[in-house]
């Protein structure tokens, strides 16, 4: 039986370097658990790293995608098998078979579908362990790109868990929808007057984007205020120019490295629920073969829809 996966063996743009590669299954590694995979997303975090942005810690040759949903066939313990699971913090999720360790595979229960299931990862658990770390109850909070999943979810459950109101900056006149649909009150990211105002009434925001909008939004906040970056999708870094205010920076895999695996299990029994609760944008489905499709549907301005590979 031959294995199917989304390699890139060299930084570079994923539509040159990803290539997609068949290989015999060799034998299960003692221990681990086989997944057959169903679904997998493509996120901003999929391609970034193929690019060669985190070359400190992402080193090709490697298998592309974290996260995903799949069905566990093989196990050293029996009663595993058949289980779904979320097979993370192990090998690239972009193929059709993968191994991963069983601390680390999250169940899925049966009243979650696979494809909410397979986007059950990155922006849920981020947008979850940042409103722990920062509570937003009482307060006014500013979302940076707000049309984003991740931003999406923190503005639904800041609005739940008491914030005063939240702000969403917004790139595009195609994507105002959105965050009205989320209780955001929209600011368009040409509007340099509403994007100062805006600044001025946050006390915690959430920049996913960096760059000049983070630097302009930085330069107006009030001290005492939070900035937590969690993200670059601009690619370029911010500068500090606002007096008094308390940047932090977030990477949910800082986190994870000392979290422990019961702690890491309890996370996802409280976000099941939050998740089957939410708004999320709708799926489009890509065999993996047309996994170029795919990222051109990634890649569309004002896009609605969330692409997910079909293994």
């Amino acid at each position: 039986m031959d294995n199917s996966a989304l390699w890139f063996r060299e930084f570079g743009q994923p539509e040159k370097v990803l290539t997609l590669e068949h290989a015999p299954l060799t034998a299960r590694a003692a221990g681990k658990l086989r997944v057959q995979m169903r679904y997998s997303p493509i996120n901003p975090s999929d391609l970034i790293p193929v690019t060669g942005a985190y070359r400190h810690r992402v080193v090709p040759p490697r298998v592309a995608g974290y996260e995903g949903v799949g069905v566990v066939v093989e196990a050293d313990n029996p009663a595993l098998t058949g289980l779904r699971v979320l097979p993370l913090r192990g090998e690239g999720t972009w193929q059709r078979w993968l191994e991963c360790d069983p601390q680390w595979a999250v169940p899925v229960p049966d009243s979650i579908p696979d494809v909410l299931a397979a986007r059950g990862y990155i922006n849920p658990l981020a947008a979850y362990v940042m409103l722990s770390k920062w509570p937003v109850r009482g307060k006014t909070v500013l979302l940076t790109a707000a049309t984003s999943s991740c931003a999406r979810l923190l503005a639904q459950w800041a609005k739940s868990q008491g914030a005063r109101a939240v702000l969403g900056v917004y790139r595009s006149e195609s994507q105002t929808l959105v965050p009205e649909e989320d209780g955001i009150f929209p600011v368009s990211i040409n509007d340099k007057s509403g994007l100062r105002h805006a600044a001025q009434q946050a006390e915690i925001v959430f920049d996913a984007v960096g760059g000049a909008l983070a630097t302009t939004l930085l330069q107006h906040m009030r001290p005492g205020t939070d900035f937590i970056s969690y993200g670059l999708l601009s690619g370029e870094l911010y500068q500090m120019t606002g007096a008094g205010v308390h940047p932090q920076r977030f990477h949910l895999r800082d986190t994870l490295a000392v979290t422990a695996a019961e702690v890491w299990q309890q996370w996802f029994i409280e976000l099941w629920d939050m998740l089957a609760a939410s708004r999320l944008p709708e799926v489009r489905l890509f065999p993996l073969e047309n996994w170029r499709e795919a990222l051109d549907e990634f890649a569309v301005p004002g896009r609605r829809s969330k692409p997910m590979l079909v293994m």
